[in-house]
C-alpha cells in the first residue's frame, strides 16, 4: 500500500499535548483506505494461521510491512518475534504496543469466505488451526497503526516500539516461548520503554465496547500435579497395603478449603481446581499411585505464594493420615495481568474518545490469564478488552474466543487501531 493512501486526520474533541510545548490534541482517525487495508491483513492472516512458535509466514508478512515503511526491524526474537522501533529523533517518551500472533489448535466451523483450512502438528497429532482467540485482528491492528504513526512521525516525540510476539497461547511441550522469552533474550535490555499498550479483542462485549479495569484485570495461571504414593494390596484386604485412592479423596477434600477457609477473598478472588484424577487398573486391586492435576487462578500475587504453600502442606499432611505420601509440583504459569492505576486513569479520556464515551466501560475480573502480565510487571502497563460481536446480538450468547464458531465484526478493527495511535500522540501532556 502506498504512503499516499494512509490515513487522514480528522479534528475532534482536545486530549493531551503531543509534545512539550503543545496545550491541545485531537482524536485521530484512519481513512477508509487504510481501515480496508487493515481488513485486508486480517483476512490474509485468518486464512493462515499459525500455531505458537511455529509464526514463520505470520511473521515474513509483518516484516515485510514494517520494513516498507522504513523501520528497522528486528526477527526472529523468541523464534518468530517481530520487533521494529519508530524514532521521532525528538526528545520524548518510549512507548511499546503489542500484539499476539499464533492462532490455536482449533477447526474452524464458521462460514465466512476467508475461513481456515489449515492444519498443524499439536502434541503428535494433526490438526486444524484457526485465529479462534483473534490474535489476527491485533496483528493487523498494529500494523495499521505502525503505517499510520510513520506517515504522522512529524507528529511525534520520542520513540514507539512495535511489539509481534509469538507464542501467547503457550508454547510446545519442552519449549519456551512468549513473552517471557521475548524479555530474557532481551526486549528490553537496551532500553526499557515507559508504558506498553495491548489490546485483546473479546466476543463478551458488542462490537466497538472497551472494557478496562485498574490494578488487577485478569488471573494468574499455574498448573499443579500431585502423585499420591501408597502401597498396592488385594481390594479385599485392604489392610494388607495403604490406599492412595483414599488419601487422594482426602487431599481433594481438604484442598477445597484453602480458598473457601485459608485466604482472605476479601482482598482478592481465587480458584482453584482438580481436572484430571487418575489411578488404579482393574476392580479388585487398590494401585500403588493416583495421579492428581488441576490448575489455581488467582488476582494476587502475594496470596499466589500463600496459595502454593497451603496446597503443597495439605496434600503432604492429608496423605500423611492414611499412611501415604504426596508429591507435590507446581508450574507456574502467566502472572496477574496488572493493569497500571495511573496509566490507565490517564488513559480513559482517551479511550472515551477514541471509542464513544457511552462504549467504555469498567470491565469485571476475568480468570483466564495472559502472558501481557510479563511486560506489566516490567514497566507501566495498560490492557483493554475490545468488543467484536455484531451489534443486535447479545454477547452472553456469542460464540466465545476459542470457540470453532468464534466470530469477529471487522467494525472493530477500526476502533482498536485508532486506539494504538491516540495512545501514542497524545501520551505527552
Amino acid at each position: 500500500m502506498k504512503l499516499s493512501l494512509i490515513a487522514t486526520v480528522l479534528l475532534t474533541t482536545s486530549l493531551f499535548s503531543l509534545n512539550s510545548s503543545a496545550t491541545t490534541t485531537e482524536v485521530l482517525r484512519i481513512s477508509p483506505q487504510l481501515e480496508q487495508q487493515v481488513i485486508n491483513w486480517r483476512r490474509d492472516l485468518h486464512q493462515h494461521p499459525e500455531l505458537s512458535n511455529r509464526e514463520f509466514r505470520t511473521a515474513k508478512v509483518v516484516a515485510a510491512h514494517l520494513q516498507q515503511l522504513g523501520l528497522t526491524v528486528q526477527t526472529g526474537i523468541a523464534h518468530t518475534g517481530v520487533v521494529a522501533i519508530l524514532d521521532s529523533g525528538k526528545p520524548g517518551p518510549f512507548l511499546a504496543l503489542r500484539a499476539d500472533m499464533d492462532a490455536l489448535p482449533v477447526t474452524e466451523q464458521t462460514d465466512v469466505p476467508f475461513r481456515s483450512v489449515a492444519k498443524g502438528e499439536y502434541r503428535g497429532k494433526e490438526v486444524g488451526v484457526m485465529h479462534a482467540c483473534g490474535h489476527d485482528l491485533h496483528v493487523a491492528m498494529l500494523m495499521g497503526a505502525a503505517e499510520y504513526l510513520v506517515e504522522h512521525q512529524a507528529q511525534l516525540t520520542g520513540k514507539v516500539m512495535f511489539i509481534f510476539q509469538p507464542a501467547e497461547e503457550g508454547a510446545p511441550a519442552g519449549e519456551e516461548g512468549g513473552a517471557a522469552l521475548m524479555l530474557k533474550q532481551g526486549l528490553f535490555a537496551a532500553e526499557k520503554p515507559e508504558a506498553i499498550f495491548g489490546i485483546h479483542v473479546w466476543s463478551a462485549a458488542n462490537t466497538g465496547v472497551v472494557q478496562y479495569r485498574k490494578g488487577p484485570l485478569m488471573a494468574s495461571s499455574d498448573r499443579f500435579e500431585i502423585r499420591v504414593k501408597g502401597r498396592q494390596t488385594h481390594g479385599s484386604a485392604p489392610w494388607g497395603g495403604v490406599d492412595p485412592i483414599v488419601a487422594a479423596a482426602q487431599i481433594i477434600n481438604t484442598v477445597q478449603t484453602i480458598v473457601s477457609r485459608q485466604i482472605n477473598i476479601t482482598r482478592a478472588p481465587a480458584v482453584l481446581s482438580f481436572g484430571i484424577i487418575e489411578g488404579g487398573v482393574r476392580n479388585n486391586i487398590i494401585p500403588d499411585e493416583v495421579y492428581l492435576e488441576g490448575t489455581i487462578r488467582n488476582f494476587d500475587m502475594g496470596i499466589r505464594q500463600q496459595i502454593f504453600g497451603l496446597l503443597k502442606q495439605a496434600a503432604e499432611a492429608s496423605a500423611a493420615a492414611t499412611g501415604a505420601t504426596a508429591e507435590v509440583r507446581i508450574e507456574e504459569g502467566y502472572p496477574v495481568t496488572l493493569n497500571d492505576p495511573k496509566l490507565t486513569q490517564r488513559s480513559l479520556p482517551i479511550l472515551q474518545q477514541v471509542a464513544g464515551q457511552d462504549k467504555v466501560q469498567e470491565g469485571q475480573l476475568v480468570t483466564g490469564a495472559e502472558d501481557f502480565s510479563y511486560y506489566a510487571l516490567e514497566i507501566p502497563g495498560l490492557f483493554v478488552f475490545l468488543g467484536i460481536t455484531p451489534e443486535g446480538q447479545n454477547p452472553a450468547k456469542a460464540p466465545a474466543n476459542h470457540s470453532p464458531y468464534f466470530y469477529a465484526d471487522e467494525k472493530a478493527l477500526k476502533t482498536g487501531t485508532e486506539m494504538f495511535i491516540n495512545w501514542v500522540l497524545a501520551y505527552n501532556d
